[in-house]
């Protein structure tokens, strides 16, 4: 089908795929009405730093904030997209209105996955979720944090950091799936150094006994604390596209251009995209913006604009260690060392994978990110 005329956009989702989506529409030479939905009602911000600087107790609370946009849309926030009708090009919201478009860009991204409906199940996935634990943080409770992967590792090293005592349950050793053994034996011991309890178990739930919330292990055994925070993952937002079609698994396929259809993109962590493992949903902070980049210049240029060439860029901050890593993780077997030596030290290494696809890693290394690129290349 022809994309055909673009007199008006409607970008879908006010996170940063949105935010990236909107600011590139302009850049590309879309001058007509532009319109975003956003279901929080405040400007997007940044969610890599909820778990980061703005969980520590301290005076500074804007760690989160983004530059002022310059993309002048028209701002729908507080508002929550219901339906999407592909033939009449029309987005509906829960507050009765309709928005007819020309392109539309779905950015709706994902939410907390949760494991029971339990009040005293706190997750950490928006603004509001961090000033919550930020808060409660303050009378140092005793925390159980569930969850080992990145999200959950930056919790529990926040509430450390916090002054309270931690305990860690994790589906086997933390970060492993993510980063593999090196990397994740850094962390782990790094995290132990500093005093958190690692449970190490096949599976785990919560249910409340006695009018307080416990967690209970796939053996039997029973953890209790003051306050239980999970962090098991996401659920891409999709739900409000169930009679499109566009995400018969929960998740949208796309080409590599970000797009469904000529005038339907999906971008950020709700869109599979394709990589050289197939397609793909990677939910990092980088992937958003790279893939909003690609699809918003689709939008407007077609499949004249150029593809998505993604190269992932992982970041995070833990326990005294800072890691950047480029390249597909996780990793396998022993890193070359570009600088530094084995030990956990300030070091530049890379690896690569079998197919000759190389990562490049720096931890606790002051290192720009392009040189990141440049050396995970040189090493495939």
């Amino acid at each position: 089908m022809s994309g055909g005329a673009i007199n008006r956009v409607v970008v879908v989702g006010n996170g940063i795929a949105g935010l990236t989506a909107a600011d590139t529409l302009r850049e590309a030479g879309f001058d007509g009405e532009l319109t975003i939905v956003g279901d929080e009602p405040r400007p997007a911000y940044s969610r890599p730093a909820l778990s980061k600087a703005l969980l520590l107790d301290g005076d500074d609370v804007s760690s989160h904030e983004l530059p002022p946009t310059g993309h002048g849309a028209t701002e729908l926030l507080g508002v929550r997209a219901t339906a999407l009708d592909l033939d009449r090009r029309l987005v509906s919201l829960d507050d009765g209105t309709a928005l007819p478009y020309d392109r539309v860009v779905l950015a709706t991204g994902s939410r907390a996955r949760r494991l029971s409906s339990l009040s005293e199940e706190l997750t950490l996935r928006g603004l509001d979720d961090a000033l919550s634990l930020r808060g409660r943080l303050a009378a140092t409770p005793s925390v159980i944090v569930v969850g080992g992967g990145p999200l959950g590792m930056e919790i529990a090293s926040g509430c450390l950091a916090a002054g309270c005592q931690v305990t860690l349950v994790s589906q086997g050793v933390p970060l492993i799936v993510q980063l593999g053994p090196h990397l994740a034996g850094v962390f782990v011991r790094a995290a132990l150094d500093q005093g958190l309890t690692i449970v190490e178990t096949g599976s785990a739930r919560l249910e409340r006994r006695e009018g307080s919330a416990r967690v209970v292990l796939d053996e039997g055994a029973v953890r209790e604390a003051e306050m239980i925070i999970t962090a098991v993952g996401d659920v891409p937002n999709t739900e409000w596209l169930a009679d499109t079609g566009l995400a018969p698994q929960g998740v949208i396929p796309v080409d590599s251009h970000g797009l469904v259809r000529p005038d339907v993109a999906a971008v950020g962590d709700l869109a599979a995209f394709p990589t050289p493992y197939g397609l793909r949903r990677i939910p990092l902070w980088s992937s958003a913006i790279e893939q909003a980049k690609v699809a918003a210049r689709a939008l407007v240029h077609g499949h004249d604009a150029p593809p998505l060439r993604f190269q992932p860029y992982f970041w995070t901050e833990q326990f005294g260690l800072s890691l950047k890593a480029v390249g597909y993780l996780p990793l396998e077997g022993e890193p070359t060392y570009i600088e530094g030596e084995p030990g956990g030290g300030p070091a530049l290494m890379r690896w690569s994978h079998d197919d000759g696809a190389g990562v490049a890693a720096a931890l606790n290394y002051r290192v720009a990110i392009p040189r990141l690129r440049r050396m995970s290349q040189a090493a495939a």
